[in-house]
């Protein structure tokens, strides 16, 4: 779909009503420390978008799930855990979004603050489904194809490296000057049609 296969996909579209979220309980909080309206409405439209938001970010996941590359057992029961808290996060929020909703315009203070810490426990469960999203890719490599991760491993292993002190750092960048001039004053060719000219 439009170059992404539903893994990519997934990662594409799972950031942004995470963020939302976690904006619309900022601004539900400080609502309710300031007594500002325009915050609370601020909180509702972002809370409603967000909510929005996540149930597309778990159909992706669900999809991701069947298009997954291979995978391990460990992987598998991470994905289990992140996909059971990524249920619960959208439940939470999904049922607060409704309830305001219907109730946005005459809701009691008693119930704005049941919505809030609804919220409060929504905003936990969505920050415990992206640390474990985080340790499928981060961890475990969860949805790049077998054979782009030995490419990779190749790569690395041939590649040079950051890791070292600027001593050797530097005297890696001097034996490559060394070997360019070495190669430039030892039989170089030129392209065909450079004019005449001294080395």
């Amino acid at each position: 779909m439009f170059g992404y296969d539903w893994p990519r996909l997934h990662a594409a579209v799972n950031d942004l009503p995470a963020a939302l979220l976690l904006v619309a309980v900022l601004f539900d909080l400080a609502g309710a420390l300031t007594r500002r309206p325009p915050l609370r409405v601020a909180g509702f439209w972002t809370l409603v978008v967000g909510a929005l938001g996540a149930a597309l970010a778990v159909l992706s996941g669900l999809q991701a799930e069947d298009h997954l590359a291979p995978h391990s057992d460990a992987v598998h029961r991470i994905m289990e855990t992140h996909e059971e808290l990524a249920f619960i996060t959208l439940g939470i929020f999904a049922f607060v979004a409704l309830w305001r909703i219907w109730r946005e315009k005459r809701m009691s203070g008693a119930e704005r603050s049941a919505a809030l810490v609804l919220s409060l426990v929504g905003t936990g469960t969505l920050v415990a489904a992206g640390m474990y999203g985080g340790k499928l890719v981060f961890d475990h490599a969860a949805g790049i194809p077998t054979e782009v991760l030995q490419a990779e491993i190749r790569a690395r292993a041939e590649g040079h490296h950051h890791g070292g002190s600027e001593g050797d750092e530097a005297a890696g960048h001097d034996a490559d000057s060394a070997t360019t001039d070495s190669t430039a004053t030892a039989g170089h060719t030129h392209a065909p049609g450079t004019p005449p000219h001294k080395d």
